[in-house]
């Protein structure tokens, strides 16, 4: 996939992780493109231990399953970044 695809896939995944995801998210353009690319690497992480190493190779284009795994890939790495970021009150 080139680079081109990782950046709109980035794009449409962040965006989708930060609407569904509750409570507010800092964060442009840029932001959510990085959150979408770590996401869809997460996403294509988790799809090969869950679905499968054949199964998830076909997760390499611009597809729909491959934009679900991203967008839950995002989700993971947004929960991960607010425990990290928490702060103590």
């Amino acid at each position: 996939m080139g680079i081109i695809a990782w950046i709109v896939l980035g794009l449409i995944a962040g965006m989708i992780a930060k609407a569904i995801y509750p409570g507010t998210q800092g964060g442009g353009f840029i932001a959510t493109t990085v959150l979408g690319i770590l996401g869809a690497l997460v996403g294509g992480y988790l799809g090969q231990v869950f679905v499968g190493t054949s199964a998830g190779a076909s997760f390499g284009a611009l597809t729909l399953p491959s934009i679900a795994f991203a967008v839950i890939g995002a989700i993971v790495v947004l929960f991960i970044w607010g425990l990290l970021t928490q702060r103590a009150a």
